[in-house]
């Protein structure tokens, strides 16, 4: 066989693009969920790539790519069978190897998200490697194998149906199982929004998946040596973007409608959602096909979150299941509609009537079958035996700790209750007493001082910086600010995370503390007052407090004299 420079080379840099997936999976699930299972969600997206590597090329690619039958390769480890039936033209078999091993290991970390903040890290590595093993393998036979899907004409050109799908019902069916997150859901049915920690990450993650899915895709033509492949990439690599860029757009202005605020976390879900639906046709179809599938996987994914959240009440943290599974699906049945007979059959709109779209609903609806039935016997076996479900005290303290050992993947940082994060305060040692300078005689009070007043200044924190600089206007010099959290009589404004409302119990406001012995008393609370007036819930309170005595740690100094500058 002749080996193609530029086939090669264009395989292996998509195998090194999907790869780095992995990271903005990563990315993704460590940013939608609460900071005290960070480490743990880290660790099994690390650990379900090296699990499916060395079981892939073990038994995976065989099972996959082997010339047995339409239903099952061959069991041939470490891949040492005859091949060539199946590899591209110019490329060599470990090139096309690797490049089959990184698309397992997407389909194996897709679950992990679903599944988050309450599973076993043992429980997930057996499944990961199930997933690995034969469940991928024997779907993937069919449709890129040369099994009987493929031999009908099932088009499924990078995945949508053979990775993403395959996750998705994996996911689906293990978060059905393993059932809710503690506190998800309340006495009443409704459910309760369980806010990621950390939307910076989130948003990395999903940037880098769309940088990597032009690998995914673009690669996917497994060769750049002719005229042909050259421009079928550019039409991939276009309505890649295209699609991405009009699901997310569609959820973007769907959830400001809908919520009456764009949901930040859901928009990013459907740049996800819009690159899943697109990579079974991404070569079939044209522009204007790839502008539809993405319009339509942005609105599918806001329902899809919001069915399974609502309706079915499966616990989804980062929306795999509505992402990867339904719009794997969607995607795949909509080039049945919208393939130009470019590189496959024509759909319905293009003249091709109704025999393609019924192939790929059957192609559909048979990998669903195979996954699900499968899954479900190996979350069975692991339930019954070691169990799926961490306790309810580990979930609580969060898997980091309970599994790992790990008492925080932030250092610096501290973990509120509800698993968010805060920045951890650098606190100075304290100075040996005898360092400290001699107390001052403190002077006797004047008759007539003014009384020390400590005034608390409870308001949002984008009001502190308009607060600070009108105070000192009027002369305060001192203040204590500290971050805190609560609410009042209203509770707030109802806020939507994902299109569940947030249960409003404590809310992150600023408290300035101000003690005044010179200003009058009445001059702080009206400056304050004009400050943060504007109107609405949540403008704030003031207290104030009479303050008995105050003194300078430093200098020992008492009173009025405390409270002035010493220069």
């Amino acid at each position: 066989m002749t080996y193609s420079p530029a086939n090669t080379i264009w395989v292996l840099l998509g195998s090194a693009l999907v790869f780095f997936m992995q990271a903005g999976f990563a990315m993704c699930e460590a940013g939608f969920t609460r900071a005290k299972n960070t480490g743990n969600i880290l660790m099994k997206n690390l650990m379900d790539f090296c699990i499916g590597t060395p079981l892939y090329w073990l038994f995976g690619f065989g099972i996959m790519f082997g010339a047995g039958t339409a239903a099952f390769g061959w069991i041939d480890p470490f891949i040492m069978g005859d091949y060539s039936h199946i590899l591209p033209a110019g490329v060599p078999l470990w090139a096309y190897a690797i490049f089959q091993t990184v698309f397992c290991a997407t389909s194996a970390t897709i679950v992990s998200g679903a599944m988050a903040e309450r599973t076993k890290f043992s429980a997930y590595c057996i499944y990961s490697a199930a997933i690995s093993l034969f469940i991928y393998p024997v779907s993937g036979h069919w449709i890129w194998g040369g099994g009987w899907l493929a031999e009908m004409g099932f088009h499924d050109f990078a995945g949508s149906t053979a990775v993403h799908m395959v996750g998705g019902v994996c996911a689906l069916i293990g978060a059905k199982m393993l059932g809710p997150r503690i506190g998800k859901y309340g006495k009443d049915g409704k459910p309760k929004a369980i806010l990621g920690h950390n939307l910076s990450i989130a948003a990395l993650g999903v940037f880098i998946l769309w940088f990597c899915w032009f690998g995914f895709n673009g690669a996917s033509t497994v060769g750049m040596d002719t005229d042909e492949l050259i421009t079928s990439a550019g039409l991939v690599f276009f309505n890649t973007n295209l699609a991405a860029a009009l699901a997310t757009l569609v959820t973007m202005l769907f959830t400001w409608l809908r919520y009456g605020k764009p949901d930040v976390s859901m928009t990013f879900n459907a740049a996800l959602a819009g690159l899943v639906g697109i990579t079974a046709g991404c070569d079939a179809v044209n522009p204007f096909g790839a502008a539809v599938i993405g319009i339509c996987c942005g609105f599918a994914v806001v329902l899809s979150v919001e069915f399974f959240d609502k309706v079915v009440k499966i616990d989804d943290p980062v929306g795999a299941i509505s992402v990867h599974g339904v719009c794997g699906a969607l995607g795949t049945v909509l080039t049945g509609f919208f393939a130009t007979g470019v590189s496959t059959m024509k759909g319905v709109f293009y003249g091709g009537g109704f025999k393609f779209l019924g192939i790929q609903l059957l192609g559909v609806g048979s990998t669903i079958a195979w996954t699900a039935m499968v899954i479900t016997l190996v979350f069975t076996l692991i339930k019954k035996t070691i169990g799926l479900r961490a306790d309810a005290a580990d979930e609580a303290m969060g898997l980091d700790r309970s599994e790992h050992g790990l008492v925080t993947a932030y250092s610096g940082f501290s973990i509120l209750p509800d698993g968010s994060l805060v920045e951890g305060e650098i606190v100075p040692m304290p100075a040996p007493i005898e360092a400290a300078q001699a107390p001052r005689k403190a002077k006797e009070k004047a008759p007539d001082a003014p009384v020390y007043t400590r005034v608390q200044i409870i308001c949002r924190p984008a009001s502190l910086e308009s607060l600070k600089t009108a105070m000192n206007k009027i002369g305060i010099t001192g203040m204590t600010v500290t971050n805190v959290m609560g609410y009042g009589m209203q509770k707030g404004k109802p806020e939507y995370y994902r299109g569940t409302p947030v249960e409003v119990t404590l809310l992150p406001k600023v408290q300035v503390d101000i003690v005044v012995s010179k200003v009058p008393v009445r001059q702080v609370i009206d400056t304050a007052r004009s400050v943060l007036h504007t109107g609405h819930i949540g403008d704030g309170k003031i207290f104030v407090q009479d303050v008995e005595n105050v003194v300078r740690v430093r200098t020992g100094e008492e009173g009025y004299d405390a409270l002035q500058s010493d220069e």
